[in-house]
């Protein structure tokens, strides 16, 4: 079991935003995390990650417990904020570069780099311009191309496509694809796009409120819901409010 979560709550001051929370996450499965913005997407995946602390509840990541074990959970896992932003003034090498040596020093970096340069799909040219003259949709794919060069074991990525263009969010869920069959990487990511956690996902969990309203195959949760497709599922398990 890579994720085991039990029970686990978080507050931030009188505000419950995660309210008895139960996963697990099997090694190698690409593992959604759905649900639409303030469902508390966020806030698991930062505490998954090792850096928020529950306010009760047990988390386990490789077998190691959060807060207790987060220096040895930061060596195998990988995170990739909603919001991550390149370093503006260095190249898109220089990025990956400073981000192989946050997981590794000195050591390999140049063939972690030139895995990063073939996940991202981007030309040599390109990445030797400074990151503060990329489209949005590049700037994405030399971070979730970072954030998996270093073959964690666990990669967590948060809102990975948020605000892209078609094209570009297409790329970035073949990267991911791909990247999963390849390396057999287990990968966690939120979304509150119901078509993308389709085409990418072995299991989601539907989150509403706090509460994980449904976990499982996209088919069986449709199944169980008596619905067509994701979205009319979350609408009938989250009580018929808007998705």
């Amino acid at each position: 079991m890579v994720v085991r979560v039990l029970n686990l709550r978080k507050s931030f001051g009188k505000r419950e935003v995660l309210r008895g929370i139960n996963l697990e996450v099997t090694e190698g499965e690409v593992f959604g995390i759905v649900g639409p913005n303030g469902a508390g997407k966020t806030t698991l995946l930062r505490i998954v990650a090792g850096l928020l602390k529950p306010s009760a509840g047990e988390v386990e990541v490789l077998g190691f417990r959060v807060p207790k074990d987060v220096d040895k959970i930061r060596r195998f896992v990988s995170y990739l904020p909603e919001e991550a932003n390149l370093y503006g003034r260095l190249t898109g090498f220089e990025n990956m570069k400073l981000f192989a040596m946050t997981y590794f020093g000195s050591k390999n970096i140049d063939e972690i780099v030139r895995l990063g340069v073939s996940i991202a799909g981007i030309s040599e040219q390109d990445l030797k311009r400074k990151a503060e003259t990329y489209s949005k949709g590049m700037s994405r794919r030399v971070a979730v191309a970072s954030t998996l060069m270093v073959k964690p074991r666990l990669a967590i990525l948060d809102e990975p496509t948020v605000g892209l263009d078609v094209v570009s969010a297409r790329y970035v869920r073949e990267i991911i694809k791909q990247f999963a069959k390849e390396f057999g990487t287990t990968i966690i990511f939120s979304s509150h796009n119901m078509f993308e956690v389709s085409k990418l996902c072995d299991r989601v969990a539907l989150i509403h409120s706090g509460r994980i309203v449904a976990v499982g195959s996209i088919e069986q949760i449709l199944a169980d819901a008596g619905a067509g497709d994701l979205e009319e599922a979350f609408v009938k398990l989250a009580g018929g409010e808007n998705a």
